[in-house]
């Protein structure tokens, strides 16, 4: 039996990585990362509503806000950017005031627990300081949305008291009801039996949605929202929010696009940018395997599905990667097979025989049984020392000192090879690294080769690692490919030190810039 859905429409998306995001534990943005964020969800990710902070937090949080609302003025976005505010009177409402923000997402009880026992109150005497509140922000000329707290738990253990609230706050001046699934606590069937009902009833009321993900199940119950007819829905960059975070806001929105009959604002190739961001200014790092996100997730890695897609894309689907500005890579490995390579020896713009492959073959289904990992980046290297083929790898470090000292800034210099050029380099740096890395611009500029930009370093050591374990250095860079595209590629180095495996990594990702440029 075919699904029926609601006639198409706009989905609003409300973003409050900037507030609730925030909420995670060991997360805190500064003023420059906030206005940083602001930028690219408003003017790349087009996000429709920002939510960036809870009125009264701070000294600080107050300037990021001036700030941000500062910038918006220019673009006439204000009106975009919301915050968090409580019913206390006027104090909320002056804090907003103060900031120049125009919009507040008004906090109130939306179970009959909350409201008796967390506030002491009764339903009457809650519902009397909200609408002061409410008219207190109308009189200062700010908007105001409503959130239902413990919306979850009311509609399960007290719908007549949601009824009242939203039955007295629908005939004050409010643009928005927002029912949280504030402990995570909903499955997606009675999620959209619910929703559908109030949905039903109040076909006056525009409703957003705001679900949390600790069962898992924050991008299923949003889902389920939409399905039901739901205006609006709130969600976070990367997932982020404290105990199991929010719905990811990329999983949401490409969802809720490819399966329901609802389009979004969202600029779904500017959504890797952001998560880019978030996982950079937050230091929490997602899962290689988070869906659309994750590192992994557009790698194959059985050589079956490189076959497939060889022969015709036979294991793609909607979540192509040039959708997200990505691109679809093949893992090596012993899982991997002959068409995986090929795929990897193409993109290089590599040629070998049919013994050879095989040979190379063999030899990284080998290292994959000693658990070593072979990227695409590192084939010219590997095939270098097997073959003849690649008689020289163009650019070499040839020598190099790096020195540390207390009280003192690191030094590097380097000596380096191009063909038959020869440079060598000296500079200081905050680092080892960064200094090696200053050292190795001068040589690069003297090249004239590209600087690769280094957008993220990781290290690992084996768990249980001593100080002589083997450390591996996996850096990302972004390059510009032939035909202009930018993309995103992980090199890996290894040593039993540290600086040392990163510098490997770096001059492989020199190499592979310079064969694309040759070819």
């Amino acid at each position: 039996m075919a699904l029926k859905y609601p006639k198409e429409r706009t989905l609003e998306i409300m973003d409050t990585t900037l507030r609730d995001g925030e909420q995670m534990q060991h997360v805190s943005y500064s003023l420059e990362e906030k206005l940083t964020l602001s930028k690219i969800l408003l003017t790349e990710v087009k996000i429709d509503r920002l939510e960036i902070t809870s009125a009264k937090v701070s000294e600080g949080e107050k300037q990021s806000v001036i700030k941000i609302v500062n910038w918006a003025k220019e673009f006439n976005l204000v009106e975009h950017l919301e915050i968090l505010g409580f019913v206390d009177g006027q104090q909320s409402v002056d804090w907003a005031v103060s900031t120049g923000i125009k919009t507040i997402n008004l906090l109130t009880k939306g179970s009959y627990k909350h409201c008796t026992e967390q506030l002491r109150k009764t339903p009457e005497q809650h519902l009397k300081e909200i609408t002061y509140t409410i008219q207190y922000a109308i009189d200062k000329n700010i908007s105001i949305n409503v959130y239902l707290e413990d919306f979850s738990n009311g509609i399960k253990d007290s719908p007549d008291y949601v009824h009242q609230m939203i039955d007295s706050l629908r005939n004050l001046p409010v643009k928005r009801l927002m029912l949280p699934d504030t402990l995570g606590i909903l499955e997606p069937f009675e999620t959209y039996e619910y929703l559908s009902q109030l949905l039903s009833q109040y076909s006056d009321v525009h409703f957003d949605f705001h679900s949390h993900n600790d069962y898992g199940l924050g991008t299923a119950n949003a889902l389920a929202a939409v399905r039901a007819g739901i205006q609006g829905i709130h969600a976070t960059i990367n997932g982020m929010g404290e105990r199991a975070g929010n719905a990811p806001l990329d999983e949401v929105v490409i969802a809720a696009k490819d399966f329901l009959n609802v389009k979004v604002n969202i600029n779904e190739r500017k959504l890797y940018l952001a998560s880019q961001y978030v996982e950079t200014f937050s230091s929490q790092r997602m899962a290689n395997n988070k869906p659309i996100y994750g590192k992994n997730v557009f790698t194959q890695t059985a050589g079956i599905h490189a076959d497939g897609d060889k022969k015709g894309n036979l294991y793609g689907n909607r979540l192509a990667p040039e959708r997200f500005g990505r691109k679809k890579r093949y893992a090596l490995g012993k899982l991997s097979g002959r068409a995986n390579l090929e795929m990897s020896l193409k993109e290089l713009d590599i040629e070998l025989t049919e013994e050879q492959k095989q040979i190379l073959l063999q030899k990284i289904i080998e290292l994959g049984d000693k658990k070593e990992f072979v990227t695409p980046e590192d084939l010219p290297y590997l095939i270098s020392d097997m073959f003849e083929t690649l008689k020289t790898i163009p650019f070499e470090l040839v020598s190099y000192s790096i020195n540390t000292s207390y009280q003192l800034r690191p030094v590097a210099t380097i000596k380096c090879t191009y063909y038959d050029k020869v440079m060598e380099a000296y500079a200081q740096g905050d680092g080892g690294y960064n200094a090696f890395m200053n050292a190795l611009r001068r040589v690069l500029q003297a090249f004239k080769l590209p600087i690769p930009q280094l957008v993220d370093y990781a290290v690992t050591i084996p768990p249980g690692g001593k100080t002589d374990a083997l450390v591996q250095a996996a850096i990302s860079w972004k390059i510009k490919q032939r035909n202009g595209e930018t993309v995103t590629v992980t090199t890996r180095g290894v040593s039993s030190d540290q600086n040392l495996a990163a510098i490997e990594s770096t001059i492989k990702i020199i190499n592979m810039i310079i064969s694309q440029q040759n070819h």
